[in-house]
C-alpha cells in the first residue's frame, strides 16, 4: 500500500529517550506497536462473574476477585506494551521473559534493579505511551512540516505566480 506515493512501512516509527549518565547516556528506542492482537490472543479480556436473571446474564463488575483479576490483566497489558515497544533497545531483562506473561509486570522492577530511578522509570513509561499514541501535538507538527514543504515546493516552481493582466498583443490573457 502507498499513500501519495509513500509506503508507510518505509517510514521510521521510532521514538527516543536519552537518559544522561555522566559522560555516557542510556538510550531507549521505542517503536510503536501495530496493534494488540498478539496480546489479546495470549491474554483475553477477563469476563466478570454474574448471575442469570429473567433479563439475561448480568455481570458483577464490583466483584472483589474480578477487580483483582482486572488489575493483574492491566499490569500484564502495560508490561506487554513496554516490552514489545522497547524491543529495539535490546534490553537484557533480569526477570522478564517475553514468552511468559506472568513475568511481564516485572519490567519496572527490572529497570529499578538495573539502576534507574522512579522518575526515570516514569519517563520510560511516558516514552512507551507517547510512541503508541497519536495526539494533537504530533498531528499539528506533522501538518506544519507538510505545509512548509508545500510552500517550498510552490516557491521553487518555475513560472509566474499569477497571470499577466495583458499579453504583448494587448489583449487580456484571461479574456
Amino acid at each position: 500500500m502507498k499513500i501519495a506515493g509513500i509506503d508507510p512501512n518505509s517510514l521510521s516509527r521510532e521514538t527516543l529517550l536519552v537518559l544522561p549518565r555522566g559522560e555516557t547516556q542510556i538510550v531507549f528506542r521505542a517503536k510503536s506497536l501495530k496493534d494488540m492482537t498478539e496480546f489479546n490472543a495470549i491474554c483475553p479480556f477477563p469476563k466478570a462473574p454474574g448471575k442469570l436473571t429473567k433479563d439475561g446474564f448480568v455481570p458483577n463488575t464490583n466483584d472483589a476477585t474480578y477487580k483483582q483479576v482486572m488489575e493483574q490483566w492491566s499490569a500484564k497489558r502495560l508490561g506487554y506494551m513496554v516490552i514489545k515497544t522497547l524491543e529495539p533497545t535490546e534490553i537484557e531483562w533480569d526477570t522478564v521473559d517475553a514468552a511468559n506473561p506472568k513475568t511481564w509486570a516485572n519490567w519496572e522492577a527490572d529497570l529499578k534493579n538495573g539502576g534507574l530511578s522512579q522518575f526515570e522509570c516514569n519517563r520510560v513509561t511516558a516514552l512507551v505511551l507517547e510512541s503508541n499514541s497519536l495526539d494533537d501535538e504530533k498531528l499539528e507538527k506533522a501538518r506544519a512540516i507538510f505545509l512548509a514543504g508545500q510552500q517550498q515546493e510552490a516557491a521553487s516552481c518555475s513560472g509566474q505566480a499569477s497571470a499577466p493582466a495583458s499579453t504583448s498583443s494587448g489583449e487580456p490573457a484571461n479574456g
